[in-house]
């Protein structure tokens, strides 16, 4: 693996029986780049993504995530990544410390670092005070900025952030991502699915998936200039209604 380059894909395929949920895909991701992963549903997204964290062996191709082979090293792939899910990937009925500690645990934080990190997080998130607060009471955009808080309690080489936003107001977004520009500065390589053609222009690089194949990558000042057209709605609609197939 090139030294910059935190995930690198060659030719990466899965199948189901004969149906190719994703085509003989090749891109690379560089350390510390925010990376837009777009489709419209059934394009393929989950399914490389899963391959990507380790969770589902492709049928063709390979693909190396923070150096690590994701057919070979599986385990050490996902000691070395983080992920956020849609539903946050946090336990509601859990307190806030009890989650922390819960993933803190799973991603091998050592047990002497643990409390003094827990704290620090909390006062930085400004949550201090609801350290004890059961999680399903949390207003849903403090529960985002906590399990992405939690993705990366680790200082992960990748974080893999699959629909962060959604449900959340337009005000709670842009603090989001105001969080995920903070983590990239740390180096941390964000890797992230969105609906959201507002939060693509956000993006270093962005790939758009049809039916299995990214059929475009580039920046997002770059893919409008390839298309001719102003904005990532645009460019995505362009390619969008050549897809085959639906959810």
């Amino acid at each position: 693996m090139r030294e910059e380059h935190v995930i690198e894909a060659e030719g990466l395929t899965k199948m189901f029986g004969t149906f190719t949920a994703v085509d003989h895909i090749t891109f690379d991701v560089k350390k510390g780049e925010i990376f837009g992963f777009l489709g419209a549903n059934g394009a393929g997204k989950t399914t490389a993504m899963r391959m990507l964290c380790g969770l589902s062996k492709p049928t063709a191709g390979r693909a190396t995530v923070a150096g690590c082979d994701i057919v070979r090293e599986p385990e050490r792939v996902k000691r070395n990544i983080g992920y956020m899910s849609q539903k946050f990937s946090l336990y509601e009925d859990l307190q806030v410390w009890e989650n922390i500690r819960l993933f803190g645990g799973i991603y091998g934080v050592a047990e002497r670092e643990m409390a003094q990190k827990t704290d620090d997080m909390l006062r930085r998130l400004g949550i201090y005070g609801e350290k004890n607060t059961p999680v399903k009471r949390l207003p849903l955009g403090w529960k985002q900025k906590l399990a992405f808080s939690v993705a990366i309690f680790h200082e992960p080489k990748v974080v893999f952030l699959d629909e962060p936003t959604g449900g959340v107001d337009p005000r709670a977004r842009r603090q989001f991502w105001e969080m995920i520009y903070e983590a990239a500065d740390r180096g941390i390589t964000v890797f992230v699915t969105t609906h959201y053609m507002d939060e693509a222009e956000y993006c270093d690089r962005v790939s758009i998936m049809v039916d299995g194949r990214i059929d475009a990558l580039d920046s997002p000042g770059g893919l409008k200039r390839q298309f001719g057209v102003g904005s990532m709605d645009e460019v995505f609609y362009k390619l969008a209604r050549e897809a085959k197939r639906g959810e």
